[in-house]
């Protein structure tokens, strides 16, 4: 990733060395050339549910856990963003659906990316068109053959 640079806050204490799943997944999003977002550096924090509440609070006006916020670049600061991710949630939703912990955390990565993007889901329309992509992020990472990496420790 030569006009990215990542930096990864890993909060969660169990999730075992996302930095280099990450690494893979957004470098082959990038490579696709699909989804172009700014250059600069791409902060990724992993957190607990209690912390990205107190985000969602702060910034949102909205007190309760989410999967995953994103703040927008800012070029003139040399920022390509930052992307803020539950692990909790991702783990909770990954049960509740019966898919692989690593594939819905990564899924919550590419939505992220992809509000970077330009993509929104505020409205139905919107959120339509920012599933629709999602999809087409995942299957970039299938023909890539990243492998969804991401595990936790056993508590």
């Amino acid at each position: 990733m030569q006009s990215i640079h990542l930096e990864i806050n890993n909060q969660y204490s169990q999730l075992i060395e996302p930095e280099v799943y990450t690494k893979a997944l957004f470098q082959a999003i990038e490579v696709s050339g699909l989804f172009p977002i700014s250059n600069g550096e791409l902060s990724i924090a992993f957190v607990d549910d209690d912390t990205i509440a107190q985000v969602h609070d702060d910034f949102m006006d909205d007190p309760t856990p989410t999967d995953v916020i994103t703040f927008p670049a800012q070029p003139a600061m040399e920022s390509a963003g930052e992307i803020i991710v539950s692990v909790d949630h991702a783990q909770s939703r990954a049960l509740e659906l019966g898919e692989p912990f690593s594939r819905e955390l990564s899924l919550y990565l590419v939505h992220g990316w992809l509000h970077l993007a330009g993509y929104d889901d505020r409205n139905d329309t919107d959120r339509a068109e920012m599933r629709r992509a999602e999809q087409r992020a995942l299957n970039v990472l299938d023909k890539a053959d990243i492998a969804y990496g991401f595990t936790l420790a056993d508590k």
